[in-house]
């Protein structure tokens, strides 16, 4: 257990190292650098002064050294370029508890639903309640996120539903609800879609195992027969996929913060992206990898407690 441990733990510390160096590299070689628009009008003393200030007059190699260094040594990513003032940590400590509230209540909502839909929709095979539903979800995982959010902003919007804004202070986490309704639901709409169809796929897939038919011959209620057997063996493959949804929750979350104006870290990740503002592409990149890996890597020990039968070390009993 602790060998394996172990090995994961760099494993995960030798994939952020290759993605901050590819980022790096990759976001070097565009043409051009972030200060161009920035310092066009400035006189050339000037110039020459930012250019110092953000390392720009170096050597791409010479940055990339200084840049990794501070960044293993003491976790600084460095000064925003786009944002003056900003920095990496900053930003995650004033905007990631923002975009952190919307992603947990669209996955909390989303998925929830997404699973009773479906739930329904094997229980009720063939029936026009299952096509209902599953054609619904055809017809919302096939609309973007971004169009999503624009059509809820322009026909739901009111007096009751702002749709700029969002909660702070002391209403940060538990208040300011009717900010939060919008963005929630044109973010969940997609985990909605998904998880219904993957919910009734497993159900249905699980019903024609013999441990179901074994279960039945033994005379247990169709209920017990559902709940016990069915229904938990159908969550092995959304203990797969439901990580990677909590693992990519923020960055789904991109557009619908621009469109509602959330100030969630969102916000910043397409300015700086837009601007080529490298630290903060840096340690945003770094940041939602760690959260993916992580989340990966407790997605292996969860296999355990949802089937027995999987060891640790990943072979069956």
């Amino acid at each position: 257990m602790v060998r394996y441990l172990t090995r994961r733990f760099l494993q995960m510390i030798l994939t952020l190292f290759i993605i901050a160096t590819a980022t790096f590299f990759l976001l070097s070689a565009v043409p051009g650098d972030p200060l161009t628009e920035k310092v066009q009008k400035l006189p050339p003393n000037i110039k020459a002064e930012m250019y110092k200030k953000y390392g720009y007059d170096r050597p791409v190699i010479e940055r990339y050294v200084k840049s990794m260094t501070g960044i293993i040594t003491r976790g600084d990513f460095g000064q925003s370029v786009i944002y003056p003032g900003q920095t990496m940590q900053s930003i995650i400590k004033e905007k990631l508890p923002v975009s952190a509230r919307l992603g947990i209540q669209q996955v909390a909502v989303g998925v929830t639903l997404g699973l009773f839909l479906g739930i329904i929709a094997a229980m009720k095979r063939g029936t026009w309640l299952d096509y209902l539903i599953i054609t619904c979800a055809m017809i919302l995982i096939s609309i973007p996120t971004l169009v999503c959010a624009l059509l809820i902003q322009k026909y739901f919007a009111g007096n009751y539903f702002p749709i700029i804004g969002w909660p702070k202070g002391d209403d940060l986490w538990f208040g300011g609800w009717k900010y939060t309704i919008l963005p929630t639901f044109a973010g969940c709409v997609g985990y909605i879609a998904s998880y219904s169809r993957l919910m009734k796929t497993a159900m249905l897939d699980a019903v024609n195992q013999d441990y179901v038919l074994t279960a039945r011959a033994k005379g247990l209620s169709e209920f017990r027969v559902v709940f016990r057997h069915v229904l938990r063996n159908s969550f092995i493959p959304i203990v797969t996929v439901l990580p990677v949804t909590i693992a990519f929750v923020i960055t789904g979350s991109f557009f619908i913060e621009r469109v509602f104006s959330i100030p969630g870290i969102g916000l910043y990740f397409i300015g700086a992206v837009t601007g080529r503002d490298v630290p903060i592409i840096m340690g945003e990149t770094i940041l939602l990898t760690a959260i993916y890996l992580a989340v990966i890597f407790f997605t292996d020990i969860l296999y355990t407690i949802v089937d027995p039968r999987i060891r640790i070390l990943g072979t069956k009993r």
